[in-house]
């Protein structure tokens, strides 16, 4: 009687198991015990061959009948059939073993992959723009170097009037098999072919203009909207203006990051803009009409008679456009009162009145100060 252990067992399936279920648990064990993965382990060497060995039959419909009538002793005493029948399954290393077995789904090869159209690579571009250009939209001309298709051979890259010929080293399969002996018995394994890189066909006379690639670099400027609102950092995608694609796939896109130049005036605050503006300490004191800059231009504004330095002021709907919206942030400015630096003799003695006229008061208010700071530091 066979010492083998069942084979659905080795896989782990049930004998009511589909064929994409028996490939998906043979994937999945021939990954975990594959040499590659554990070398110099016998013991997950000798379940690999027992894993290669289930599905040399379970995958068979004719075999897996017949193993399923019989059992093991359907294939003992032909010379270890049940392995050695395995040959040619079509991978060696690892990377062979689920490129032949995984690659793009099972029954579709590299060959059809590499023949399937390719979308163009996406480009980034940086573009700085100011403040103003920011707030208010503007339209731009980016300059981009690119991979275009080539229009003499439109993107074939074979010469007009010809075309490309099949690889006479792969047959046009874009593959070349050959038998490796393994310790587990002959595999045959699969790579790409080096004289067509795995196209199957082989160009003999390439296009004079983009010499056989299909594509040429070509610079030019594409026009662009800059949307009213944009922020720092914000990315504007053009679709297709990427370079072209390979075999007619379709382009790729343009990303455009966008950069805002500081501003000598104004900061902005999400949609807010933010300023400081100087007064003079008569404004601050009596109140006074004041011009006040927005990204609209200057306009006038009345401040308070007594107003203190570093009073923020609010202007609605000054401030920037909202994106995808018609209404707007706020400006707010900040008044700082500048102190003069150089006085006249006159300014001093009328400053000194002004001290002497605001008496007691300003006194109390010092001495009010001061003793709270004595009380702060005192032991």
């Amino acid at each position: 009687m066979s010492s083998k252990r069942d084979y659905y067992e080795v896989l782990g399936v049930s004998k009511q198991a589909s064929s994409d279920d028996i490939k998906k648990a043979y994937r999945r064990l021939a990954k975990q015990y594959h040499p590659d993965v554990n070398p110099g382990d016998k013991e997950a060497e000798a379940k690999f061959k027992e894993v290669n060995e289930a599905y040399s039959i379970l995958s068979d419909d004719q075999k897996r009948s017949t193993y399923d009538r019989f059992g093991h002793s359907a294939f003992d005493g032909a010379g270890g059939g049940g392995f050695s029948g395995f040959e040619g399954f079509g991978f060696g290393g690892l990377d062979d073993l689920f490129e032949s077995f995984m690659g793009g789904g099972f029954g579709r090869s590299s060959r059809n992959r590499r023949n399937e159209p390719v979308r163009g690579r996406d480009l980034q571009y940086a573009l700085e723009i100011s403040f103003e250009e920011a707030a208010f939209g503007t339209t731009k001309e980016i300059p981009i170097t690119r991979l275009q298709t080539c229009k003499t051979c439109s993107g074939t890259g074979s010469k007009p009037g010809t075309s490309a010929e099949n690889c006479k080293r792969c047959q046009g399969t874009g593959q070349i098999r050959y038998s490796q002996a393994t310790p587990f018995g002959q595999f045959v394994n699969v790579k790409t072919c080096d004289a067509c890189r795995g196209e199957g066909k082989i160009i003999t006379q390439p296009c004079e203009k983009c010499h056989g690639k299909g594509r040429v670099s070509k610079s030019q400027r594409i026009s662009m909207n800059i949307p009213a609102g944009i922020d720092e950092g914000q990315t504007i995608s053009l679709r297709g203006e990427g370079e072209s694609g390979l075999r007619g796939g379709p382009s790729g896109d343009l990303y455009v990051s966008i950069h805002i130049k500081p501003h000598e005036i104004f900061k902005r605050e999400g949609y807010d803009v933010v300023c400081d503006v100087p007064i003079s300490f008569t404004q601050a004191a009596l109140g006074a009409e004041i011009e006040i800059p927005t990204i609209d231009g200057i306009m006038k504004y009345i401040i308070p008679e007594g107003t203190q330095t570093s009073t923020v002021f609010k202007l609605k709907g000054k401030g920037i456009k909202r994106l995808r919206s018609n209404s707007r942030g706020d400006q707010y400015f900040r008044v700082n009162v500048e102190v003069p630096v150089k006085l006249t003799q006159k300014q001093r003695e009328l400053l000194r009145q002004f001290a002497d006229i605001s008496g007691d008061e300003g006194l109390e208010q010092k001495k009010g100060f001061f003793d709270k700071v004595k009380d702060l530091f005192k032991e």
